[in-house]
């Protein structure tokens, strides 16, 4: 029997508005926990306004080494890319 709590991913904004960044792990029996030790051990200075915690498990992510073969049927969309576009002279941000 494995008696070592799940690993839980965490995640915190900063400011309102701002996106949430991955801040690290805790190890934590539940969701409630995991939030109480995520805000313990990375808000102990008030450095966020939102927390997130996400288990470990449930995470998928792409392999870094099958990067090419998963974007590269973006290439052939030029118009998706802005070089594709004039973009005129009075128009300070895109």
């Amino acid at each position: 029997m494995n008696k070592e709590w799940p690993l839980w991913e965490v995640f915190i904004r900063s400011k309102n508005g701002l996106a949430h960044r991955h801040a690290g792990s805790v190890h934590a029996a539940d969701a409630q926990m995991a939030l109480e030790n995520a805000r313990d051990l990375y808000t102990r200075r008030q450095e966020g306004v939102s927390l997130w915690v996400v288990p470990s498990a449930q995470i998928v992510a792409s392999d870094p080494a099958e990067a090419e073969a998963l974007f590269e049927p973006a290439k052939d969309k030029i118009y998706r890319h802005p070089t594709f576009y004039d973009i005129p002279s009075n128009v300070k941000y895109i």
